[in-house]
C-alpha cells in the first residue's frame, strides 16, 4: 500500500480540528436549543389541549388544532436550528411560502369550509340534536364535521351543508331555547257569536296541559277578513311539545266549533250570469 505523507495527515488533522472548532459550538448549541424547544412545544401543546378541554370544545376540533399547532411549532423550531448550524434557510422558506400560496389558491373553497367549521365548533351556534334552518334547508343536526354539517330532515333525508356557507349565512336554531310560542289563527263567520267563540278557545287552551301558564296565553280578535272574523291565539309550550300542541289544538278547535254551532268560513265566490237582451 502506498504510504500517506505525514504532511497530508497533518493537514487533514488541522482541517478536522478547524471544522470541530467552527461547527462544534454551533452543533452543541443547536442540539441544546432543539431539546429545550421540543420540551417547550410539548408543554405549550398540552396547555392548549387543557384549555380547549376546559372550554368544552368539540373533541374533533381540539385534536385537529392541537396537531396543527404541534406541527407548525416544530417546523419553525427545525428551521431555526438549521439556521444556527449555518444551513441557508431563506430559499427554503421562500419555496414553502410559494407552495403554501399555490395550495391556498387551489383549495380556497375547502379552506373556507375549514374556517367555517372552526367557527361553528368554537362558537357553537348549534349542536348535535338541534333542529335548525340554514341555507334553505331545515332538519336535525346529526353530525358537525370540520368541513361539513350533516342535517337529517323530517322525512329522513340526509343533507350535507358546507360549513363555509352555513357560517356566513343566517341560522335559525329552533332548539336553542327551552320554550317556544305556538301561534294559531282561527276564523268564525260574521253571524257567529264572538264572545262564545272566545270562551270556547279559552276553555280549550286551559284544558291543554302542555300549554304553559307563564307567559299567559293570548286570545284576541285580530282581523275582520273578507269572509271571517279571525282570532289570533298565542300560547307558550316547552320546545319539545311544539308540534304536538299545534296539531292537537287545531283538531280540537275544529271538533268543538262543530259541536258549539260555530262555523269556520271558507272562501266563496258569487257568480252572476247576465243574459243579453234579445
Amino acid at each position: 500500500m502506498p504510504e500517506v505523507p505525514l504532511d497530508n495527515i497533518s493537514a487533514y488533522s488541522d482541517q478536522a480540528m478547524n471544522m470541530i472548532m467552527d461547527y462544534g459550538p454551533k452543533l452543541l448549541l443547536a442540539t441544546l436549543v432543539l431539546i429545550v424547544g421540543l420540551w417547550i412545544i410539548n408543554r405549550v401543546v398540552n396547555l392548549l389541549a387543557r384549555g380547549m378541554k376546559a372550554r368544552e370544545m368539540e373533541a374533533e376540533l381540539s385534536g385537529f388544532l392541537g396537531s396543527m399547532c404541534n406541527i407548525l411549532l416544530k417546523a419553525l423550531l427545525l428551521i431555526s436550528v438549521a439556521g444556527m448550524v449555518g444551513i441557508e434557510t431563506t430559499s427554503f422558506i421562500a419555496i414553502l411560502g410559494a407552495a403554501g400560496l399555490a395550495i391556498g389558491l387551489a383549495l380556497q373553497g375547502t379552506l373556507a369550509n375549514f374556517a367555517g367549521g372552526v367557527l361553528v365548533l368554537m362558537f357553537k351556534p348549534y349542536k348535535i340534536g338541534d333542529f335548525i334552518e340554514a341555507q334553505g334547508v331545515s332538519g336535525t343536526v346529526s353530525s358537525i364535521q370540520i368541513f361539513n354539517t350533516i342535517i337529517k330532515t323530517g322525512d329522513n333525508k340526509v343533507i350535507i351543508v358546507p360549513n363555509g356557507s352555513i357560517s356566513n349565512g343566517i341560522i335559525t336554531n329552533f332548539s336553542k331555547e327551552t320554550t317556544r310560542r305556538v301561534d294559531f289563527v282561527f276564523g268564525i263567520g260574521y253571524d257567529d257569536d264572538i264572545a262564545q267563540a272566545k270562551e270556547v278557545l279559552n276553555r280549550l287552551v286551559k284544558d291543554e296541559s302542555r300549554i304553559l301558564s307563564d307567559p299567559a296565553p293570548l286570545i284576541v280578535v285580530s282581523e275582520l277578513a273578507d269572509s271571517s272574523v279571525n282570532f289570533t291565539v298565542r300560547t307558550w309550550v316547552n320546545a319539545t311539545d311544539y308540534w304536538g300542541v299545534f296539531f292537537s289544538l287545531t283538531e280540537r278547535v275544529k271538533l268543538t266549533f262543530d259541536e258549539e254551532g260555530l262555523s269556520i268560513p271558507y272562501p266563496q265566490s258569487d257568480v252572476h250570469v247576465h243574459h243579453p237582451q234579445s
